[in-house]
């Protein structure tokens, strides 16, 4: 490693940002995911940084003993070196890379980090087997399967990523944080431990380790969509299949959504309007992810509640004496919530 290499990020948000409006090259979004067992994981995620940032990649990556989870933004033309990097990898070659379905500016800076798992469902190992997982069904076999009466189609994601964009007829869990996911779709599913189970999420990692996770618990007859809704809605394109997922695919990054159909399937949480645009709130104490059309963006300057822009429009003098009080309001209000339930604002304005 060189003396001037560095592992990890020095600059502000906004140096990062005037870096990125200077770049002269298109870059794409991509994602890809291996579960296979990893050691010496500070070490790897050293290697990892150094050799991201020679490409040029920016986006988020989690190692685990589990394996890897990338979610990247790369210049174009350092698209093939990526590929020969992993191929040539012991342990991460043969990794499915899935580029992404609308590119943009999705990733400002690198961020590598050691986890427990790379998808964050919070049981122990014990629960899954990563060597019995569900059968992989192409878009194709996947559509011929949704019109099997005997099917169940199962959503593995949290309520807001289900909300702008889902196959039609599937069984939507309510819940806003992958810990809970598996407990409520075992709930969802009692009784159906002989039927035909299809998962399905964004990128196919969620639906690897569900379907485990339902292998364990005696589900005979568990499927899941072979690369999720990116990989599906490619091959919609690719081949003119019908979609049988409608709306967008809620992603994790600056886009927050590719759009899969044309449908508007959401609505603002403000005034009830059509809209699928997510957004956090502009109150730097708040930051709840909501949806937002752009009547209320406008009106509310991108506050989900008055509270929250009355805070905003506050000077800093007076927004340090009111810290403390809007903390708790905020908190009394959500109650851990990502979903807004109700607002104090007068919809009749």
């Amino acid at each position: 490693m060189s003396v001037n290499s560095y592992l990890y990020n020095k600059k502000s948000k906004k140096e990062l940002e005037k870096d990125l409006a200077k770049e002269d090259f298109p870059r794409i979004t991509i994602s890809f995911y291996k579960y296979i067992q990893l050691s010496n994981l500070n070490e790897l995620r050293d290697i990892f940084y150094q050799d991201f940032i020679n490409l040029n990649i920016l986006g988020r990556v989690y190692i685990a003993n589990e394996g890897i989870n990338a979610q990247i933004s790369i210049p174009k033309h350092n698209y093939n070196n990526l590929l020969n990097y992993l191929n040539s990898h012991k342990t991460l070659n043969g990794t499915n890379v899935k580029q992404a379905i609308e590119d943009g500016l999705s990733f400002y800076k690198l961020v590598i980090k050691v986890k427990k798992e790379i998808v964050a469902f919070g049981l122990d190992q014990k629960n899954f087997d990563m060597k019995k997982v569900g059968k992989h069904l192409d878009p194709l076999e996947f559509n011929k399967q949704l019109s099997n009466p005997d099917s169940v189609v199962v959503d593995i994601r949290n309520h807001y990523e289900s909300e702008v964009g889902r196959f039609k007829n599937a069984l939507v869990p309510d819940v806003e944080r992958s810990q809970d996911l598996l407990k409520e779709i075992k709930t969802m599913l009692k009784g159906k431990e002989d039927s035909k189970i299809l998962l399905y999420c964004t990128g196919g990692i969620r639906c690897e380790k569900a379907s485990s996770f339902l292998i364990k618990n005696k589900f005979t007859d568990v499927n899941q969509l072979s690369g999720g809704v990116i990989n599906y809605a490619h091959e919609v394109k690719k081949n003119n299949l019908e979609s049988e997922f409608i709306g967008k695919n809620f992603v994790f990054d600056a886009r927050m959504g590719e759009k899969v159909t044309k449908e508007i399937i959401s609505n603002c949480h403000q005034c009830g309007t059509k809209s699928d645009s997510h957004t956090n709130c502009a109150n730097d104490l708040c930051h709840l992810l909501f949806i937002q059309c752009e009547r209320c963006e406008d009106k509310y300057k991108g506050c989900c509640c008055s509270e929250c822009l009355e805070y905003k429009n506050l000077n800093q003098e007076q927004k340090e004496k009111r810290k403390n009080q809007f903390l708790d309001f905020n908190k009394n209000r959500l109650m851990g919530k990502i979903k807004p339930k109700l607002y104090k604002i007068n919809k009749s304005n």
